[in-house]
């Protein structure tokens, strides 16, 4: 595998380290997981079908757990000797925290030079917000992004997934590869500083452009791919279901408006977004009302068009696409997990299936270093 010899040690909780290092850890990385007495709290968040949560198995599997109270002396010198051997760190603290517990980055480094350390935080280590605790919803609140994620009455939704978190992982595990690749020419590791705040301002691009250009706020429902296209949009279907139209480009529209009997209408499309397409959605909310999801799902699969099904979770993973491609695999116990989205030709991750007991390889791990 890709990561075969890498070694981390991780200190991260909940989610955003977790689903950084478990991309490593998939793909052949050793990776430490210091637990604090009483284990990481994702370890009692949501149902459990095994030995753990769904969530925590999700984020942790085939990690090795340990357990330190790092305000002890002795337990603190476990860890710093657990790092001397490491070629990455991973911290979720809030800024200034490691650095009392005495292992922040300048300790690590001077022991071990080529360590890559990375920090993950709300707001980062610098700025006025750095002490400030936020999660997730806080973060999206902040950069913007709630205010453009509108529902039909205009107020603000929550997302369904945790965005913010997700984003500042993958960043996370962007700048970690940078870091290793480039030690592997000066032989020096570097500090990663990672503002979840930061990381959603920059998954903003599609949505910036009023605001850059003439520094005025987005109208949502009239921009491209917030509302204010019939062609990127959610429709009702007869049972109550939903289909999304999801490609603008004139070849769908076309396609679909021929096939509709109205080709007269796709004029407002070709117009761009914008109050001027109201018609267009009009005719589509009142013409996919006629119809159940599925039968929709059956009539515009034999059509060149950019559409799908809105499905649940339960029929998401049912998915013959995502089946087809081994994206939902079983373990020994049964239970469902879900495969890396990182896909090689050549040493593909090889998944372990179990997630540590906690502290479970504490003797093995702490005695070697």
């Amino acid at each position: 595998m890709k990561l075969q010899g890498l070694r981390v040690v991780d200190l991260s909780r909940f989610l955003p380290g977790p689903y950084l290092t478990q991309a490593l850890a998939d793909h052949g990385a050793q990776v430490i997981k210091v637990e604090e007495p009483g284990g990481d709290p994702a370890r009692g968040i949501g149902l459990a079908d095994g030995p753990s949560t769904v969530f925590f198995r999700a984020l942790n599997r085939g990690k090795q757990s340990v357990v330190l109270n790092l305000k002890d002396p002795a337990q603190r010198e476990q860890l710093l000797n657990l790092c001397d051997s490491a070629d990455v760190f991973v911290e979720t603290f809030r800024p200034g925290v490691v650095e009392r517990l005495g292992v922040g980055y300048e300790v690590l480094s001077a022991r071990n030079p080529g360590i890559v350390y990375c920090s993950i935080s709300a707001f980062g280590q610098t700025g006025p917000y750095r002490a400030r605790p936020a999660h997730d919803l806080a973060v999206e609140a902040l950069s913007g992004m709630l205010s453009v994620t509108l529902g039909n009455d205009g107020e603000p939704v929550i997302p369904g997934i945790p965005v913010a978190d997700i984003v500042a992982a993958l960043q996370g595990l962007a700048g970690v590869l940078m870091a290793l690749w480039r030690r592997e020419v000066t032989g020096n590791g570097d500090y990663l500083d990672i503002s979840m705040q930061d990381c959603m301002v920059a998954a903003l691009p599609n949505m910036l452009g009023p605001t850059l250009a003439e520094n005025r706020q987005p109208v949502a429902r009239e921009e491209r791919t917030t509302g204010g296209s019939a062609f990127y949009r959610a429709y009702a279907t007869r049972d109550g279901r939903h289909i999304v139209l999801a490609g603008q480009e004139m070849k769908f529209v076309r396609a679909l408006l021929e096939a509709l009997g109205r080709p007269e209408l796709a004029q407002l499309s070709e117009r761009g977004p914008g109050p001027h397409q109201q018609p267009l959605v009009a005719f589509l909310q009142e013409t996919f009302a006629t119809r159940t999801r599925d039968e929709w799902d059956a009539w515009l699969a034999r059509l060149d068009v950019c559409y799908a099904p809105v499905k649940t979770l339960p029929e998401a993973l049912a998915d013959p696409q995502l089946l087809a491609r081994e994206m939902v695999v079983d373990d020994t116990l049964g239970r469902r997990h879900l495969a890396s989205a990182i896909r090689f030709r050549e040493e593909p991750a090889q998944l372990t299936l179990n997630e540590p007991a906690l502290g479970a390889e504490a003797a093995s791990l702490l005695s070697w270093s």
